[in-house]
């Protein structure tokens, strides 16, 4: 039986996140002692890990609880619905991945503009140029 404060220390999870994993239903909640400690087994544990893994990995909580519920003993799910699962949050990085490159690629070409002297900072190429597209996405240009 582990305390709250022990199972933080053996995963290296906070405290105020084992709280909110409770709250939200992706870690049952705890025994509690005569006393009212609340008490965590090797399951609580081994869940723990395996959220903080899926955090790692980028799922988000909801996914997270999908995969819980496709790995719940006596249930009838296949591997096809985990790998499916998977895929689609392959799908959704690779968007971001995309999305992130277009974002440095244009930093680098705004960041290229500006020669980075000691001249004052209003007339920086960098601030003008972020100006302008503010107002050009507005339609105002």
């Amino acid at each position: 039986m582990l305390t709250r404060g022990k199972l933080a220390a053996q995963t290296g999870c906070n405290i105020e996140t084992i709280r909110y994993y409770e709250a939200t239903g992706l870690l049952p909640a705890a025994a509690r002692t005569a006393a009212g400690y609340r008490v965590y087994n090797d399951d609580h544990l081994r869940r723990l890990n395996f959220i903080q893994r899926a955090k790692s990995l980028g799922f988000s909580s909801d996914q997270i609880r999908e995969l819980l519920h496709l790995s719940d003993p006596g249930e009838d799910h296949t591997r096809a619905a985990v790998k499916s699962l998977t895929q689609s949050h392959i799908e959704t990085i690779g968007d971001k991945i995309r999305d992130l490159q277009r974002i440095k690629r244009r930093l680098s070409q705004i960041s290229s503009f500006c020669d980075g002297s000691g001249k004052s900072a209003d007339t920086c190429p960098i601030l003008v140029s972020l100006f302008e597209e503010t107002l050009e996405a507005r339609g105002q240009k």
